[in-house]
């Protein structure tokens, strides 16, 4: 059948009064003048609130020909453009020892003291202070790896806190030698339970955190110390490391928090994070990394960690202006939660050049300008010794690849001053179009425009149909173009067979006609809203338990189907199931017919099991998947229940 499609569209002032009409404020805030840049002014926003930007890969890219250039093209420093847009801070990152026996740079930077204490002297020449973040380690540490430096490995976690305040120390002060500002210093990066090969929370704070705290108390009592965890979407278990710091009694100021817009749940999340903390610990907060991508294009000939496609949230558009959008909320949030300020991270980390990745390669090697040169497998073989490369976070820099400064760098400035400037479409959303076989398929009239403001209005939109037209007679997709005021956008358009599964993806409030049956004691089974964690919408089901062998639990629900021969498919994923036993199966008036197996692995790796199975007039079909992990705190996600007749 044809689609009953409308058609309108709209011109320019038409839009303007819509727009105007939804209550923007429509001025130039005193300091904004000739930015088009819309930035709402941070009302209150404290003189000593810190807006800073890590740059810890400056100056290998500088060694490899990179230059900076203000707004109008001029070639300038560096420092001088950050501190003209409003940064106050610097903060540079600290390996010990990111060499190989040849003297070859493991890449990132190559960011050992002396690289930092250059920095920190061209930050302090500027006026800005210098947030030293060490990783106690080699090269790169993160959630994912602590690994000793080469020169602690095989110390006992008592040696390895007598070696960690020695070097803190010295490096503090080789640092400060050069005429650094030093303000702040990190001991460690997104500590997530291990840190310098450690991971008994005892030997993490007791022993090296303590000893690292005690450094900076030693270098000079005035300059804050840091500890640096990621992950807030994951409250209980943030928190419960923040406990652990109070636990052993640990001497620090600032509880630092990595908040990427991508991953890490939303602003209302984060703010009950840093308010508990001050409240509970009577410690300061803040976000010590934070960054937005305004293009999902690549410039450097090697992938970046956001672009086309991959499981994250983008709350904004990717444009110069979402990027403002997104500091000056963080910033907000933070603020209003009474923390210390932002670190915006790596900033300035560009194309070393445009022409092709072997003339990019060849730099990368040679100055440390890429995140990992291929001498770093020595030290870390499974990561950067596979996977070595360019600048993967170049399209979230403040610079384009030509090394001029983007309009959003204006952001750190206009947040005291504002600049409220005529609304604007800034992008649309994909329009959406599903409808079951045999049914109309109805176009969506309007798209979401998203405008500058960060708010967002209905726009019509027109449709240009494929010449064979539309049939709904069977399973098809198409991806239809658009456009809505000038701007081109797409429609996703599918016919699919009708689900019989009830609330099939857990996004409706009503979960009655789910049943789940705890067979062993798990600590947490219970629908979540987790957009990142779903396969579809922002709901799944979820599962986790500390202790081996709690979870073992089905999820099902009883259905009524005309007879026929139908699929069933339900999807699950998640990690630390040790031995594990998972199927999706089809009980016919109580008693199990058909079963598929499935198996989780690791973070958003799907498994989906399919099976097919008949049913006669008045059976009783009940459909579900049972879950045994063995593993000590396995967890995972189920979401996207389909039984679906048969195609013929």
């Amino acid at each position: 059948m044809m689609e009953k499609a409308r058609w309108k569209k709209l011109g320019c002032f038409l839009l303007a009064l819509a727009l105007l009409g939804g209550g923007l404020t429509v001025s130039a805030a005193e300091g904004g003048e000739g930015s088009g840049l819309y930035v709402k002014k941070i009302d209150s926003l404290p003189e000593d609130f810190i807006l800073g930007m890590d740059v810890s890969s400056l100056l290998s890219l500088e060694k490899s020909g990179v230059t900076y250039r203000d707004a109008d093209g001029r070639e300038a420093d560096l420092f001088a453009l950050l501190a003209d847009a409003g940064i106050n801070t610097i903060r540079v990152r600290v390996w010990n020892d990111p060499w190989d026996s040849a003297g070859h740079g493991y890449g990132g930077g190559n960011c050992d003291a002396a690289a930092a204490a250059e920095i920190g002297r061209r930050a302090a020449a500027h006026g800005m202070k210098l947030m030293v973040d060490f990783h106690y380690s080699d090269f790169w540490a993160d959630p994912g790896k602590q690994m000793a430096p080469k020169a602690w490995q095989g110390l006992s976690a008592e040696e390895k806190a007598e070696a960690l305040y020695a070097y803190t120390l010295e490096s503090l002060q080789t640092i400060r030698d050069a005429g650094a500002d030093i303000s702040m210093v990190q001991i460690g990066n997104e500590t997530n339970g291990a840190l310098c090969g450690e991971k008994i929370w005892m030997n993490i704070v007791w022993h090296l955190m303590a000893a690292g705290c005690r450094a900076v108390r030693d270098f000079d009592p005035s300059v804050k110390s840091v500890i640096h965890f990621a992950n807030p979407e994951n409250t209980d278990t943030f928190l419960n490391w923040v406990s652990k710091l109070k636990y052993y009694d640990l001497d620090y100021d600032v509880l630092g928090i990595s908040y990427y817009p991508y991953w890490h749940g939303t602003l209302e999340n984060l703010s009950r994070v840093m308010t508990e903390i001050r409240q509970t610990y009577g410690k300061d907060v803040m976000v010590v990394e934070t960054s937005y991508a305004f293009t999902l294009e690549d410039t450097d000939f090697s992938g970046n960690t956001i672009g086309e496609g991959g499981a994250y949230a983008h709350p904004y558009p990717f444009s110069p202006q979402g990027q403002a959008n997104a500091v000056r909320d963080v910033a907000a949030t933070v603020s209003a939660a009474g923390g210390l300020g932002i670190c915006y991270w790596e900033g300035a980390w560009i194309s070393v050049g445009t022409s092709s990745w072997e003339e990019n390669h060849e730099k990368w090697e040679t100055f440390g300008s890429g995140w990992a040169s291929s001498f770093a497998g020595e030290y870390d073989p499974k990561d950067a010794g596979r996977y070595y490369g360019g600048s993967a976070v170049d399209n979230q820099a403040f610079f384009g690849p030509d090394g001029k400064a983007l309009e959003s760098l204006a952001v750190f400035r206009l947040l005291r001053e504002g600049n409220e400037v005529a609304p604007r479409i800034e992008s649309l959303a994909q329009g959406e179009a599903v409808a079951e076989i045999g049914q109309d398929i109805v176009l969506p009239e309007t798209v979401e425009a998203i405008l500058n403001d960060g708010s967002t209005a209905q726009v019509p939109v027109t449709w240009t149909l494929p010449p064979e037209g539309l049939d709904s007679g069977r399973e098809a997709a198409w991806t239809l173009t658009g456009e809505a005021d000038g701007m081109e956008t797409t429609c996703a358009v599918r016919v699919v067979r009708s689900n019989q599964a009830r609330n099939p993806s857990f996004e409706e409030d009503d979960l009655s006609m789910w049943r789940c049956e705890d067979l062993a004691g798990a600590d947490q089974l219970y629908c979540e809203e987790k957009e990142l964690d779903s396969l579809t919408g922002k709901k799944h089901w979820h599962f986790y338990s500390a202790a081996a062998g709690t979870v073992r639990f089905t999820l099902e629900q009883d259905l009524t189907l005309r007879p026929g021969a139908y699929d069933y498919a339900i999807s699950v994923m998640g990690g630390d199931a040790g031995d594990q036993e998972i199927y999706s199966y089809v009980k016919l008036d109580g008693g199990i017919i058909a079963q598929c197996p499935a198996a989780i692995t690791s973070w958003n790796s799907w498994d989906t099991p399919r099976l097919s199975f008949t049913c006669a007039e008045g059976q009783q079909v009940t459909c579900g998947i049972f879950v045994r992990c063995d593993g000590a705190g396995a967890w995972g996600k189920i979401d996207d229940m389909s039984v679906l007749m048969a195609a013929e």
